[in-house]
């Protein structure tokens, strides 16, 4: 049973969607705020996410930002009472996968849902392969033709964001964000020297990077 996180701070529509997923055979769970909605997405796993843009505490924005730039790759769907275009494109460069837009209809909305699950990977698994290099979650290990990698802590986090963002470009921010925690003063240069030499101990050439590119202008991108 697919569990989807609902958030939503309107009593009446929660109640409506709770009963629907679960009518639809899904398991359905509430949030009424962005700080909470934030929290458990991040502690908890989760199929998908139907998140309301206007909410106490963070808004639906905030909440999406903040949850890929941990680097949860869970699916979002956006519901918003908003009709302007550039509010549409904010949350799908934001990170979120679709919006639909209040008052909806119940029908697209299960639509909308069953699209996005189909498109969405089943999750990262415990062990991650790409060329001759593995990445253990498990055991928080690194291997390169099977035999183990010495990585630092830093260095496995940060090679945690990208395996989990694969296919997306972050920026330095978002990375400081993720890795070394939102709030703690570094160095956005101690971003590139951690790349440097986590390419050294994945990259078949480390001076001609394979997996771990360099987007100009914006930051990186894991295309493992």
């Amino acid at each position: 049973m697919k569990r989807i996180l609902v958030v939503e701070d309107e009593p009446s529509i929660a109640l409506g969607l709770e009963i629907d997923l679960r009518t639809e055979g899904y398991h359905p769970e509430l949030a009424t705020d962005g700080i909470q909605a934030a929290r458990r997405a991040r502690e908890e796993p989760f199929d998908l996410i139907l998140l309301d843009v206007m909410l106490p505490g963070k808004d639906g924005f905030e909440v999406c930002r903040e949850l890929r730039c941990a680097g949860v790759t869970t699916p979002i769907i956006l519901l918003t009472a908003k009709t302007h275009d550039a509010e549409k494109v904010i949350g799908l460069e934001l990170g979120a996968d679709d919006y639909v837009t209040k008052p909806f209809n119940p029908m697209e909305l299960r639509a909308r849902i069953k699209a996005v699950l189909r498109r969405s990977p089943s999750g990262t698994p415990e062990v991650y392969q790409f060329g001759e290099t593995e990445v253990d979650f498990a055991r928080c290990e690194l291997r390169r033709a099977g035999q183990v990698v010495e990585i630092t802590p830093t260095e496995f986090k940060l090679l945690s964001l990208f395996v989990r963002s694969r296919g997306r470009t972050l920026n330095r921010d978002q990375i400081l964000d993720a890795v070394w925690g939102s709030g703690t003063f570094v160095n956005p240069r101690a971003v590139d020297n951690h790349i440097v030499g986590l390419r050294r101990k994945i990259e078949p050439e480390p001076d001609a990077p394979r997996y771990l590119v360099n987007v100009r202008g914006m930051g990186y991108r894991f295309d493992g």
